[in-house]
This record gives C-alpha cells, sequence and structure tokens, in this order.
C-alpha cells in the first residue's frame, strides 16, 4: 500500500483510507461481516478509518461505528497500534435524520463518548468537526474542541463540510490538519471554491467523503462510455479510475471510499497503483464530467 502524509502530522497513513459509515447505517451487514471486512482492509495495508459518533441507525445507536471499527482493531492479529482512527461529531440522527448540532456542551459530551468507544485510553487520532453550525458560530463550536486537544482526549483536529473562509475561521481557534468535503464527478464543488487548492498550499490533508458518488451512483459508473473505454484501456475498473482521477487532482487528496463487500473493497484499494499518465488525467477530466460542478 502507497503511503502519504496525514497534513502535516508527520504521520504516514495508506493514501487510500477506507469510509465505514455503511457498515452502521439501516440495512448495515452483520457486525462479523463488517468486523472482517475491516479486518481485511487492514490486511491490504490500511492505515485510515474514517467513522463518526452519527455513523449509526439514529439517536439510540449513537457512536455503533465508532464501537464496530475498535472491536475490530482490539480483534486484529495485527499492529493496531499504527492505524489512525478518524472521527467527526457535530451530527445528530433523530429518526435517522441528518440534523446539525454544534452546541459547545453537546459537543463536549460527544468527544467524550467518543473517547470512550474508541478505547477510553489514547487520544481520538483525529477528530473532525462534522459541519458548522450556523446557530451556535465556529468560535464557540472548536473552544470545546481546543479544550479537549488541551486535556489529552484529542491529538489532532480535522474539520468537515467547511468554506475557506469557515477553515481559517477555525484555524484562528485550533490547529487543523485536514478537511472532508463531499467531492466526486458528479459534485466537482471543490475545484471551484477554492477550498482543495487552499488545502494543498497550506499543506492540509483532504478527505473527499462519497468519492464514488455513493453506492448508487457507484454502480452506475459502468454506464458511461468515455469512461468505461479509458478504464478498459488501463485495464482497471471504472471505480479504480475515478479514485486515480481523485489523487491526481492534488498530492494532497486521501479517499476514503466506503465497502460492504469484500470484493468493493479489494477493488476499490487497488486504486492506489493505478496513477493517471500523459493525457489520460485530461480524458480522465473530460470523461468524468457527468454534471457541472457543484451538481
Amino acid at each position: 500500500m502507497k503511503t502519504m502524509q496525514l497534513g502535516p502530522t508527520g504521520i504516514e497513513v495508506s493514501a487510500i483510507g477506507l469510509g465505514a459509515m455503511h457498515l452502521s447505517l439501516a440495512g448495515r451487514p452483520p457486525e462479523e461481516q463488517a468486523v472482517a471486512l475491516i479486518h481485511r482492509a487492514l490486511d491490504l495495508g490500511v492505515t485510515l478509518i474514517d467513522t463518526a459518533d452519527s455513523y449509526c441507525r439514529d439517536e439510540d445507536d449513537k457512536h455503533h461505528n465508532e464501537r464496530l471499527v475498535h472491536r475490530a482493531l482490539t480483534t486484529w492479529d495485527g499492529d493496531a497500534a499504527a492505524i489512525v482512527v478518524a472521527t467527526k461529531g457535530g451530527l445528530m440522527r433523530p429518526q435517522g435524520r441528518w440534523t446539525i448540532n454544534g452546541d459547545p456542551e453537546h459537543l463536549r459530551r460527544r468527544i467524550r463518548e467518543s473517547h470512550r468507544a474508541l478505547g477510553g485510553e489514547a487520544p481520538i487520532a483525529l477528530w473532525q468537526h462534522h459541519a458548522p453550525d450556523p446557530k451556535v458560530g465556529i468560535e464557540a463550536s472548536l473552544a470545546v474542541v481546543r479544550e479537549a486537544v488541551d486535556e489529552g482526549l484529542i491529538r489532532f483536529v480535522g474539520l468537515s463540510n467547511y468554506s475557506v473562509e469557515e477553515i481559517e475561521c477555525a484555524r484562528a481557534i485550533v490547529d487543523v490538519v485536514s478537511v472532508q468535503n463531499q467531492y466526486s464527478p458528479w459534485h466537482r464543488q471543490p475545484e471551484v471554491d477554492g477550498v482543495l487548492e487552499y488545502c494543498e498550499q497550506e499543506g492540509l490533508c483532504f478527505l473527499p467523503w462519497s468519492p464514488l458518488g455513493g453506492s448508487h451512483r457507484a454502480k452506475s459508473l459502468a454506464e458511461h462510455e468515455a469512461l468505461v473505454s479509458l478504464a478498459r484501456e488501463r485495464g482497471v475498473s471504472p471505480q479504480q479510475l475515478v479514485l486515480a482521477w481523485l489523487r491526481a487532482k492534488s498530492p494532497c487528496v486521501l479517499p476514503i471510499p466506503g465497502a460492504t463487500r469484500t470484493s468493493s473493497l479489494e477493488d476499490s484499494l487497488a486504486a492506489v497503483e493505478v496513477e493517471l499518465r500523459g493525457d489520460e488525467p485530461e480524458r480522465a477530466d473530460r470523461a468524468l464530467s457527468l454534471g457541472p460542478p457543484g451538481y
């Protein structure tokens, strides 16, 4: 597995990570199957797993994904100390819906619960603010995060669903090492809103969430003739070509595709060996123009 630096942390992680969300939502696989899939990812060299306190069915199921990831790490026969678990806080799941809650007391409580769900011993390797809450304000929300860093509950801080202006506001409050925004062939907003360029210039890691556009769109990639043609030339799957395209966009990009089946996992991780060359980045860009920026 190829590696890259996790922003300015000095830590080397796998150049493709695992997004664990779908292992805990409605319709999730049996827990033993989910643990086995995480083990397979680790065996293949994945050293960064992305989770969140809200990756669950509803509020009664809170922290399910974090506990699942922790169980997988403690039952794996490799060196789990080398694995970076990136979690998030700031969203809630009432009746399975997604809502923002940046209330300082809510975040303070959830950070402690995440710390316990992930083992309760070492600091959370990377805690990411899931989204700014306009009702609260970034300053109030992240003051609690800075407090948790000072207490030793969190080692590094990342942001998710932030604009450039919001990132700069956050960095005035707490050190930031990464940004996780939506980025895929169907959602190319980071190319035009300045976030991707900002991360590259500032040495922050950019983690595209939903890099294959979600499970439905990932399956539909085979319907796009230009993409399939280029993938066939390279002897790779359309999904691998998309992940290679994302990595070619900037050296700061670290895709975190999800999977619930081992075959999908293995296919995605094999993309780390696919390097676009010659005119392939431009051809891939044209082939992946599946909608206007921000679509």
